[in-house]
């Protein structure tokens, strides 16, 4: 996403155009000109965990409330929400207006915000602004680091969302979104995900065997051998789709496991940040067998692993430069 790109959501009542994107200010913040008038969840109670958010008024009226209080901002007026502030923020008046928004740091505010532009065009908004039950369920669980609603409390809305898709998708992938700041530059923490023959070296207990075509290129291919807490090993065989060095790698996997992963890196303050998309379906029989009932068993397994690649990543990532002595295709 750059500055420039236009976001229509006219099931929302807006259009939203990008000013300045987290990947353009190294992920210090990201600023949006919202033009119309929204409607539906936008203008619901809602809080955002991390994030500072500025509202100025370029053109018409808006009502912020927050801590019981009112506040009539209009054109010229600005105010800012602090992180963890509960706040609705709707148009008052008639017409269409214009507000700029930014919020710091940038966090998933991009990514959420072209989830909403695709829920648009996909159909997955009512006609009175709220996504349909499925697309709802999925932005609580990959989105709510960057907001959510007020209420109830975000354990029991991450639930119900477990529990809607569930029902809608018993047999649906499992999609994971992990993200975490690494204090070692973007090019050392992408030597690191990219080359997945690193992975035994600081990905550990996890991985445990990993046999490589060659280093990380487009085609690339792999074997992966790994475990997690639960009593069974896992064997995949990962193709490499997409590498922008140092920003991005995106795998295809199947075996085991069927599906995506991807890296994406973005600078941060002390570092790097990190964020790895991971969406696969579980092709083993025990595991489709065991996945309507037990898949927050497995999801607190993936987490265990996760864990493991926090603990290792960044120790890995800040030592001296490496090269692998090993044979092409040993890890």
């Amino acid at each position: 996403m750059r500055s420039g790109d236009v976001l229509e959501m006219e099931p929302l009542g807006v259009r939203v155009e990008v000013l300045r994107s987290g990947e353009e200010t190294g992920g210090e913040l990201f600023e949006i000109g919202v033009s119309g008038r929204p409607r539906g969840f936008l203008d619901q109670r809602h809080v955002h965990p991390d994030q500072v958010e500025r509202i100025e008024i370029v053109a018409g009226s808006m009502k912020v409330t927050m801590n019981g209080r009112e506040h009539i901002l209009s054109e010229g007026q600005s105010i800012e929400i602090p992180p963890g502030m509960p706040h609705t923020q709707v148009p008052v008046g008639h017409g269409p207006g214009r507000v700029r928004i930014q919020v710091r740091p940038a966090g998933q505010t991009g990514a959420f915000m072209e989830r909403l532009a695709k829920l648009s065009r996909d159909g997955q908004f009512m006609r009175g602004g709220f996504p349909r039950p499925v697309a709802g369920a999925e932005l609580v669980l990959e989105f709510s680091g960057a907001g959510h609603a007020a209420g109830p409390p975000l354990r029991i809305q991450r639930a119900l969302a477990h529990t809607v898709l569930s029902i809608a998708h018993p047999m649906r992938p499992y999609r994971f979104v992990d993200e975490w700041d690494v204090a070692a530059p973007p090019e050392a923490v992408f030597d690191a995900v990219a080359d997945s023959r690193s992975y035994p070296q600081w990905w550990r207990p996890v991985y445990l065997d990993v046999r490589a075509d060659g280093p990380a290129a487009p085609g690339t291919a792999a074997s992966h051998h790994f475990k997690g807490r639960l009593p069974y090993h896992l064997h995949t065989r990962s193709l490499i789709v997409e590498i922008t060095p140092p920003r991005r790698v995106v795998a295809d996997v199947d075996g085991d496991l069927r599906g995506r992963g991807m890296w994406t890196l973005t600078p941060a303050p002390e570092g790097t940040h990190v964020r790895f998309d991971w969406e696969v379906h579980a092709d083993r029989v025990v595991l489709r067998v065991l996945t309507p009932v037990l898949r927050p068993l497995l999801r607190w397994n993936h987490n265990w692993a996760i864990a493991r690649a926090k603990e290792g990543l960044e120790p890995y990532a800040r030592s001296a430069r490496r090269r692998y002595d090993a044979p092409a295709g040993v890890a």
